[in-house]
């Protein structure tokens, strides 16, 4: 997981980082927005009203690959991480 947030968190609003998903075989922005909750841009393209495009370049992958490509949804391991992950610097800063 690759992460640009090195500055103290005080008054924010969102953290955004990119990771890769294997789950796709693709980079995938991600949000922990102040509140806790998160968005993966990743499942809205790839999973919620797919469009026909990616739908196409994600069968071309399934044959180049030879496996299965799924986004697990808004509960991924990789969200639910990096979510903690900023949790516990949030925590350990404000000690």
């Amino acid at each position: 997981m690759r992460t640009a947030v090195t500055t103290a968190m005080v008054d924010w609003k969102v953290v955004a980082t990119t990771i890769y998903c294997d789950l796709v075989d693709a980079d995938v922005p991600i949000m922990v927005f102040k509140d806790w909750s998160t968005k993966c841009v990743g499942y809205e393209k790839y999973s919620e009203n797919i469009k026909e495009d990616i739908a196409n370049l994600l069968k071309e992958k399934v044959k180049k690959l030879n496996r299965r490509l799924r986004c697990e949804g808004p509960e991924c391991p990789r969200v639910i991480a990096y979510k903690n992950k900023l949790f516990a610097e949030h925590e350990s800063k404000n000690r």
